[in-house]
C-alpha cells in the first residue's frame, strides 16, 4: 500500500504585483509528495520554482489553491522547527566556526536539547559529511564546496520534517558539484526527511531523485510528473546507463516544447 503524502498541493496559483503590472508565476498547480521521499522540480527560469518553495516555508501565501502538510493546511507558524530550507549560497556566519554553524538550527528549533546534545549531533553530521577535523574551521577557511556541506549539515541537524533546497549546487564546478550529489545522498538516507529540490541540471534531477515535476514557463504549471525508476544506491556508474540517458533527452524535450497548452494531466 502506497503512503499517505506527506505534502499535497491542490490547484495551486500564486499571483503579485510588480512594478509593471500583475505578475501570474503560478497556475492550478496539483502535487502529492511521499513522506521520506526525494522530489525535485525542474523548469525554466522565472518558472515560479522558487516561489514554490516560498509557498512549502509559509512565507508566500498562495493565491488561490491550498498546500497540506500530514492533512493540516500550513502557514508560517505551523512550519517553524519542522521545515529546513538550503540556498544556492551557504549563507553561513562568518563569526560562527563550522560547529556552532550547524548547531544553530538546533538552537533555534530544538530548544529542549541540552547544549553538549546538540554539539554532538552537529559533530555526527560533520563527521558525515566528510568534515572531520574541520569543526573550528570559519567559514572564510573553508572551500565553497565545503561551506555548503557545513550548509546542509546545519539543516538536517534538526532533523526537519521538509527539507527544501534551491538550487544549492548551482555556483559550484562541475567535479565539486557532482561529489557534494553524491554526498547530499549520503546524508539524506541518514534521515525520514522529505526533500523538494530545484535544479536546473537534468542529470542532477535524476541522479537524486524519486520523481521529477518538469514545469512550463510562467506562469508554471506542471507539464510531467515522472517516476526515476533507478535503484539506491545511486553514483557516478548510474549516469553511464543508457536509460539514464534515455530519460535525460526526455525531459530535455519537454523543456524545449515548454508550451503549458501541451501540459499532460496530471
Amino acid at each position: 500500500m502506497s503512503k499517505a503524502p506527506h505534502i499535497s498541493i491542490k490547484g495551486l496559483s500564486v499571483s503579485f504585483k510588480s512594478r509593471t503590472g500583475t505578475v501570474n508565476a503560478l497556475n492550478n498547480i496539483s502535487l502529492d509528495i511521499a513522506p521520506g521521499s526525494f522530489f525535485t522540480i525542474v523548469g525554466p527560469s522565472g518558472c515560479g520554482k522558487t516561489t514554490l518553495l516560498k509557498v512549502l516555508s509559509g512565507v508566500l501565501q498562495p493565491s488561490g489553491g491550498e498546500v497540506l502538510f500530514d492533512g493540516v493546511a500550513i502557514d508560517k507558524n505551523k512550519v517553524q522547527g519542522q521545515v529546513g530550507y538550503v540556498f544556492q549560497r551557504s549563507l553561513l556566519l562568518p563569526w560562527r566556526n563550522a560547529l556552532d554553524n550547524v548547531m544553530l538550527t538546533m538552537e533555534v528549533a530544538r530548544r529542549d536539547m541540552s547544549r553538549a546534545d546538540r554539539e554532538r549531533e552537529a559533530r555526527h553530521w560533520l563527521n558525515i559529511a566528510g568534515l572531520d577535523g574541520f569543526e573550528k574551521r570559519f567559514p572564510h577557511e573553508l572551500s565553497g564546496g565545503m561551506q555548503q556541506r557545513v550548509s546542509i549539515c546545519r539543516a538536517l541537524a534538526f532533523r526537519p520534517k521538509v527539507l527544501l533546497m534551491d538550487e544549492p549546487f548551482a555556483a559550484l564546478d562541475e567535479i565539486t558539484r557532482e561529489t557534494l550529489q553524491e554526498e547530499l545522498l549520503r546524508l539524506w538516507m541518514q534521515t525520514e526527511t522529505t526533500v523538494v529540490f530545484i535544479t536546473h541540471s537534468i542529470p542532477e534531477a535524476l541522479l537524486l531523485s524519486e520523481q521529477i515535476a518538469v514545469m512550463s514557463a510562467r506562469p508554471g504549471r506542471v507539464l510531467e510528473r515522472i517516476e526515476v525508476p533507478f535503484p539506491r544506491p545511486r553514483e557516478e556508474a548510474t549516469r553511464e546507463l543508457p536509460e539514464f540517458g534515455a530519460m535525460a533527452g526526455h525531459v530535455r524535450g519537454l523543456l524545449r516544447h515548454r508550451d503549458p497548452a501541451t501540459a499532460k494531466a496530471q
